[in-house]
């Protein structure tokens, strides 16, 4: 008999065996549900996908995810269940709980992190600060990475942060006719994307005169990868095979950018050339500690740089100026304050920052109704009890400053944009308001992101009064960083040059 005669046997039997297998899996599956079934959650959708079509069908509408869990986290209690699949992870609204996982290093970075290592097969962030699970590694990283923005050199920023933030008013002076349209966050996100290239690297990009430059394009196809790839079938849709392709390009453009700045710094330093104190010395340093070091591990640390310097800043500023466009008083308080401090001058220093305490309060109170980095995760690998509720080992937990910084019990009035939460005799909220993250693995870049965000918004306070287009949306758009979904579209007026507002 030739083998075609049992072929239909061969066929027959993967069938059964792909039978069984399934089988086997939505046992598994029942199994994991029954481990966690008695933690409150809303109800699955799916046997097999759990809650993966409700977050898919909300994102589909433009929906944003965490307006999702704030619901349900309003709904079910401090502590609730999602699943995916096999899996589940665990959402937890509880100060105690955000104490207890944020600032002990005992709890590692979940799984989700390694996703972010490489997108669609393209290593991405690879073994860097964010990403990098392995505390020691990454407390060696750390550590040598923090000279970077040590305040002696987070000073000598200071002349960046000017040069950048003039020629951003400089070009929308060109535009403040009170007519004339202006999408902020596009300009906002070339003035950040130029400051992280200069003091980071030692690059001049020059976006804001060359709206032409593939960087901001390249940055915003990953970012919304990182979004799109919460989908786990992504993959395999013929219609996105393009978007995978796009952004597999992208980071290849950022690495291979990143590589040809590394090795141009790199035969500085063997020429002998005097050479900067900067995020990309750093680390240089820290390759010439590592014996396996090569130029893959390198590029992981620029592209996290890159990405992590550039769009959070861009987003929170463009957030702060659709909230002082919506609060004429606020905003008024605010030119008052920029006025007395720094007045006509063009260039601010550093020891004006701590002196401008309202716009403080403001870039404060808008990271906290739009944290641009909204959430972060941990592994639980032993059984223990939040809430009153026992979690059982080998989940994820999950914390989100997005629901919490919007949950009434923790701030009242939540959805109303108030800066005197932050004043300095205002009660300090209690593991509520973590837009950086918090502890030992909190962000080590947000005294650099704040310097330059007072810079640059004290500036525009300082030439521009600022108000939005009729039909500005205010939705958020979720590209793994939080965005104004319109672009923040204003219309300026320039100031009088004496400081004191136009009428």
């Amino acid at each position: 008999m030739t083998l075609w005669a049992f072929l239909p046997w061969i066929i027959a039997l993967l069938l059964g065996l792909a039978v069984v297998c399934f089988i086997l899996y939505c046992g598994y599956i029942h199994y994991q549900h029954k481990k966690y079934d008695h933690i409150p959650g809303p109800p699955r959708e799916s046997f097999i996908f759990g809650h993966s079509r409700i977050l898919m069908k909300h994102m589909k509408n433009n929906g944003l995810v965490y307006d999702l869990f704030l619901d349900w986290a309003q709904k079910y209690g401090p502590v609730i269940r999602f699943n995916f699949l096999h899996r589940a992870a665990i959402l937890v609204v509880s100060p105690e709980a955000v104490k207890e996982f944020l600032m002990s290093p005992k709890y590692t970075k979940d799984w989700f992190y390694d996703r972010l290592s490489h997108m669609f097969g393209s290593r991405f962030m690879g073994k860097g600060l964010v990403t990098d699970r392995d505390y020691d590694h990454w407390h060696k990283q750390r550590r040598i990475m923090d000279p970077a923005f040590s305040r002696t050199y987070l000073i000598g920023m200071m002349g960046t942060f000017n040069e950048k933030a003039e020629e951003l008013v400089e070009r929308l002076a060109e535009k403040a006719d009170g007519k004339t349209q202006v999408g902020m966050h596009d300009m906002l996100s070339r003035v950040t994307l130029d400051v992280i290239s200069k003091v980071a690297f030692g690059m001049e990009l020059n976006t804001i005169d060359d709206d032409q430059t593939p960087f901001p394009r390249a940055i915003s196809l990953v970012m919304r990868s990182l979004v799109e790839m919460r989908n786990p079938f992504i993959r395999y849709s013929l219609g996105k095979q393009k978007f995978i392709k796009d952004v597999q390009e992208s980071v290849k453009f950022l690495r291979k950018i990143g590589e040809e700045c590394i090795r141009r710094r790199q035969k500085a330093i063997e020429e002998g050339e005097d050479i900067p104190v900067d995020i990309l010395t750093q680390i240089l340093k820290g390759a010439a500690q590592e014996e396996d070091c090569d130029m893959e591990d390198l590029l992981d640390n620029f592209v996290t740089f890159f990405i992590a310097g550039q769009e959070t800043t861009a987003n929170q500023l463009s957030f702060t100026v659709i909230e002082l466009a919506r609060s004429p008083d606020i905003m008024k308080k605010a030119q008052a304050e920029v006025d007395e401090v720094i007045g006509s001058k063009r260039d601010i220093e550093y020891d004006d920052l701590g002196k401008l305490q309202y716009l403080s309060q403001i870039l404060k109170e808008s990271l906290r109704l739009y944290p641009t980095a909204p959430g972060t995760s941990r592994a639980l690998e032993e059984e223990m009890v939040i809430s009153g509720m026992t979690i059982p080992a080998n989940v994820t937990v999950m914390f989100n400053s997005y629901v919490m910084q919007r949950m009434e019990e923790f701030f009242p009035d939540p959805l109303v944009f108030n800066p005197d939460r932050f004043h300095p005799d205002a009660p300090k909220p209690y593991f509520s308001y973590f837009p950086f993250s918090l502890g030992p693995r909190s962000c080590i870049g947000q005294v650099f992101s704040q310097m330059e965000a007072k810079v640059v918004m004290a500036k525009l306070l300082q030439r521009f009064a600022f108000e939005l287009v009729e039909g500005q949306s205010f939705g958020i758009y979720d590209t793994g960083s939080l965005r104004p979904m319109g672009g923040a579209m204003c219309r300026l007026r320039p100031r009088a040059n004496s400081g004191t507002a136009e009428i």
